[in-house]
């Protein structure tokens, strides 16, 4: 497998630390507000990673943090005028939902920044020890970046004093300006204790101790959204190569930005794209193909037009499925595209030839059930290539009936359903113009029928 490393800024063979076991870690929500559609490029983009890998038999260790504990959401908190934890709360759970609803893997290990205040004390405690971090007259505690030779190393930016000042914290009491804070000093009724006083640890320092406290060393892969490369993970690369004297992964990988009209997607543009808004009126699967379709490198531009294509795309999938009804899998998937859809997601997961290579055996699959719809050996072998894909790819997992049904009133489906009753009664009797008058009747509801060895299934039509 190659894979493009964003410090090398190249495809490079990925070899594991540790025989075939891989570990993984993707930066995760800070969760003070729902889910956008920025959230869920990355998160589908680190799943199919971790699915390829698990495709051929590594052990894949997965975590991805939760900041639960941050300004936004305490200013939340105080808007709202409710507890830090109820917030939280309440957008993880919102969180979770959209991630499930786009079939993202759990993570083996999601710990949580309040939960690992003992990991982030212990490390900045450590690097005071070293001096290569400092506490201000106020309690805050900054990194001091002059201490770290390689500071730079990740980002690979020789940015001046005034485009750095853009991207940090700004303090008076900082020694360098791109020092960055490893504790921020009492935050009222918000505050966390610990050794250096009441306050909260800083943005940066979560991601190093937890990888530190749960993987005791360096990681194969550090993942995450482009917009991190610096300052944010530049910060973690240095705290932990001064606190622990070992580079915190191995390899780094980051997937490129969202723009809706061609405009980065940002809040403050009021342009942002919550995937709670996306569900109400796309199925899940629709939304992870669609994100599927670019390449995880590459800026993805939304819209509604690609979206819908992209839809179209993803039902003949589910059409062949329907087709093939209550057929068993084979065993195993056919040889050559098992073979060739792995060495596209061992490309640095080339989704747009996978997907090529999909549409190719949906046609093939529809050529060989028009020719015998009966070939049991046929049907099962297909069957267990839809199979791969879902364990793959994660999209084809859905009920097909269900999926066609996607966001229809139940009242109208049983408006159908008894329609398709009535109508196979109808043929039942031998009255075919009876049969052809309910077909025509459910045809202007906007319902496309298909007869099969299986009975009757339909679909909305458009």
């Amino acid at each position: 497998m190659h894979i493009y490393d964003s410090v090398a800024k190249r495809k490079l063979p990925f070899t594991p630390l540790h025989g075939r076991d891989v570990t993984i870690y993707v930066c995760g929500p800070t969760v003070y507000d729902d889910a956008h559609l920025g959230h869920a490029r990355s998160a589908v983009a680190f799943d199919i990673l971790r699915r390829t890998f698990e495709m051929q038999h590594y052990n894949v260790t997965f975590a991805k943090n939760v900041t639960d504990i941050d300004d936004k959401i305490i200013n939340k908190a105080i808007e709202q005028k409710r507890s830090i934890s109820d917030v939280a709360g309440e957008y993880l759970q919102s969180y979770e939902r959209d991630m499930a609803a786009l079939n993202v893997k759990s993570a083996d290990i999601s710990p949580k920044a309040t939960q690992s205040l003992e990991a982030m004390t212990q490390m900045i405690q450590t690097l005071l020890d070293k001096e290569c971090a400092y506490q201000t007259p106020n309690g805050d505690i900054y990194f001091d970046t002059s201490k770290d030779d390689d500071y730079g190393c990740i980002a690979q930016r020789n940015e001046d004093e005034t485009q750095t000042k853009q991207r940090v914290e700004s303090s008076d009491e900082k020694r360098n300006v791109k020092d960055f804070a490893l504790w921020k000093a009492s935050q009222g009724e918000f505050s966390l204790s610990s050794p250096f006083g009441t306050g909260r640890p800083g943005w940066h320092l979560e991601c190093s101790a937890m990888i530190e406290k749960h993987f005791q060393g360096t990681i194969d892969i550090h993942g995450g959204g482009a917009d991190l490369l610096f300052p944010h993970h530049e910060n973690e690369a240095a705290q932990t190569r001064c606190a622990t004297g070992h580079k915190i992964a191995n390899y780094w990988m980051h997937n490129g930005f969202v723009r809706i009209n061609g405009e980065k997607m940002s809040k403050s543009l009021g342009n942002s794209f919550f995937i709670k808004d996306a569900l109400q009126n796309y199925h899940g699967e629709v939304l992870r193909f669609y994100l599927l379709s670019s390449h995880y490198r590459q800026d993805f531009n939304f819209s509604e037009e690609d979206l819908l294509a992209s839809k179209k795309r993803l039902d003949k999938l589910y059409r062949l499925k329907k087709r093939l009804g209550e057929t068993a899998a084979a065993k195993k998937p056919e040889a050559q595209f098992a073979k060739g859809m792995l060495e596209a997601m061992n490309d640095d997961l080339n989704t747009s030839k996978a997907l090529a290579l999909l549409d190719e055996m949906v046609a093939q699959g529809n050529e060989a059930l028009d020719l015998d719809p009966k070939d049991k050996g046929s049907k099962k072998l297909f069957a267990a290539n839809l199979d791969f894909v879902g364990k793959l790819l994660g999209v084809g997992l859905e009920d097909p009936f269900r999926y066609f049904q996607f966001g229809l009133d139940p009242r109208f489906i049983e408006q159908i359903e008894a329609l398709i009753a009535k109508r196979a009664e109808a043929k039942k009797a031998k009255d075919f113009a009876a049969a052809d008058a309910i077909r025509d009747e459910i045809a202007a509801m906007g319902i496309t029928l298909m007869d099969t060895p299986n009975g009757t299934v339909w679909e909305k039509s458009g």
